[in-house]
């Protein structure tokens, strides 16, 4: 079976474990968070059972992700000073964000935060003790005290405010680039998501808003979120930023934008949709 003619969205079945005899598979060999590359290809593909065998690589811990069709599919977690095989590149993560189809992206971000999780979580964090792999669910656990570690998500919001024809835009102070993008905030112990929202909208930019509307979610593997979207709008306050987050935040109106979020992510899917119904 060809890599080309597979869809991911609707052929792959996530498993944990790999009990059948196999004569093919495909691998993902991952390296430092980054992604093995064949160099000049136009598309991503991960390396087959052959290219695996001839690559010279060896991995410390092969894990299992799930079927393609009837095709394993493993992430293959090697060390950090792995040398590249002739003709092939470790690239990092980001890259796949513009530069792939979607559920590519989200098939090696599965397989980056698995060996993530693997490679966190070997012992245990309470005493100390090794830890073992389970044999009936995605965790390991303590062989001493008994507590399972699973991967990590890490539930966040993201939300896009307006005001009529203006949309409520910041620059992180974190990040590089001059882009503007959707206000977001990591969920806290004891919160619904939908005070965080409002928290964290309050928190960043000093506004309070109203109508709230969950619009989507995106797997974003940077390092492990789960991103949850929403549209509100504008209630009442002045911006005033928060300097540790916010470098700038401004009302744009929708005929005038600044440089906005790659349309692969959620953020960018927000405010198209907005203006789209703007545009009707």
């Amino acid at each position: 079976m060809e890599w080309q003619s597979l869809n991911i969205q609707r052929d792959f079945k996530p498993g944990i474990h790999c009990v059948k005899k196999i004569d093919k598979s495909y691998h993902i060999p991952v390296s430092s968070g980054e992604i093995l590359t064949l160099i000049g290809q136009n598309s991503w593909q991960p390396l087959n059972k052959e290219e695996w065998n001839w690559s010279g690589l060896t991995s410390c811990k092969s894990h299992f992700l799930g079927w393609l069709r009837e095709i394993p599919l493993f992430a293959e977690e090697l060390d950090s000073d792995r040398e590249e095989p002739e003709g092939y590149k470790f690239t990092s993560l980001w890259s796949f964000l513009t530069g792939s189809e979607l559920s590519v992206f989200y098939l090696i971000g599965r397989a980056k935060q698995i060996v993530d999780w693997n490679k966190q979580h070997i012992f245990c964090g309470a005493c100390g003790g090794p830890t073992s792999e389970s044999i009936t669910d995605r965790s390991r656990r303590c062989e001493k005290c008994n507590i399972p570690y699973y991967p990590r998500l890490s539930p966040s919001i993201i939300v896009l405010v307006t005001k009529g024809e203006e949309l409520l835009l910041a620059r992180n102070a974190n990040t590089q680039g001059s882009f503007y993008s959707t206000l977001a905030g990591f969920v806290e112990p004891g919160e619904a998501i939908e005070e965080t929202v409002h928290r964290e909208v309050e928190e960043e930019v000093g506004i309070k808003i109203k109508n709230l509307k969950y619009f989507s979610s995106q797997s974003w593997p940077f390092p492990n979120s789960l991103m949850l979207g929403f549209h509100a709008e504008y209630m009442e306050g002045e911006i005033n930023i928060q300097e540790e987050e916010i470098a700038d935040a401004r009302w744009f109106h929708y005929t005038d934008m600044p440089n906005k979020p790659a349309m692969m992510s959620i953020s960018g899917w927000l405010i198209d949709d907005y203006i789209k119904k703007l545009s009707d």
